[in-house]
């Protein structure tokens, strides 16, 4: 409970005697680069594979000769934008973001250039974290577009090229019934996990204390803490808003 009131003091520190805007737009442009082009290729990777190996188990598990073939399509559809693309791209970027977030931020702190800034009199909590929350919120939702549609190509390349099913069945499954707000609540929990790896990963980096050591254990703690607060609030969107 400590740890959860320090963070919400380390939320509330972000809007408080901050710079100007214009002073974060050039950091948040270099964060917006850092955080969602340099993760295209890992993303683009894992969401396909998964969209594929979806499909292709689906076909596996259908051993009813009333269930139709279009069947598989749907669930691939559903599964990625419900599931697949926004939490599981979310935990990659986790792992690759927000460690590497922790680990920026830990090492300015025991190398005293955090204390440095609060010296020259300038908020280093928003002056150093903010840029990386609004960079995450902001490229986020885009990289779990990227990842549910090579999520669904994958699963329809990984399908019709095996035979499992036809492309007109896969195209007809993926209109079948589909619903609009599924996008919208992907969407939502894009950029409520954005904010969470984002914010937890600058805590725990703006926290460390101590040598080299603790930089790695603050890496390992965001990851750590991410990830617990992506279930969590997947859990709690879902009941909320389906």
């Amino acid at each position: 409970m400590k740890g959860i009131g320090k963070y919400f003091i380390f939320l509330s520190r972000l809007f408080v005697k901050r710079e100007p805007l214009k002073t974060y737009m050039k950091q948040i442009i270099d964060e917006c680069v850092k955080i969602g082009i340099d993760s295209l290729v890992i993303v683009a990777i894992v969401s396909t594979f998964i969209g594929a190996v979806t499909c292709i188990q689906t076909a596996y598990n259908m051993v009813s000769p009333l269930i139709p073939d279009y069947v598989i399509s749907v669930v691939v559809r559903d599964m990625t934008l419900l599931e697949l693309a926004p939490t599981i791209t979310a935990i990659v970027f986790a792992g690759k973001v927000g460690s590497n977030i922790a680990g920026e931020l830990g090492t300015m702190k025991i190398t005293e250039q955090i204390d440095a800034l609060e010296v020259m009199g300038i908020n280093s909590v928003s002056f150093l974290g903010l840029p990386k929350i609004v960079g995450a919120v902001f490229m986020f939702p885009m990289l779990v577009i990227l990842a549910g549609f090579l999520a669904i190509m994958g699963g329809y390349f990984a399908g019709t090229l095996t035979g499992v099913i036809t492309p007109q069945d896969y195209i007809y499954g993926l209109r079948a019934d589909f619903i609009e707000f599924n996008v919208t609540f992907a969407m939502i929990k894009s950029v409520v996990f954005a904010f969470l790896v984002a914010s937890i990963s600058s805590y725990k980096g703006y926290s460390t204390s101590g040598g080299a050591l603790e930089v790695g254990h603050a890496s390992t703690s965001a990851v750590t803490n991410s990830c617990i607060a992506i279930l969590t609030a997947d859990y709690l969107l879902a009941e909320l808003l389906l």
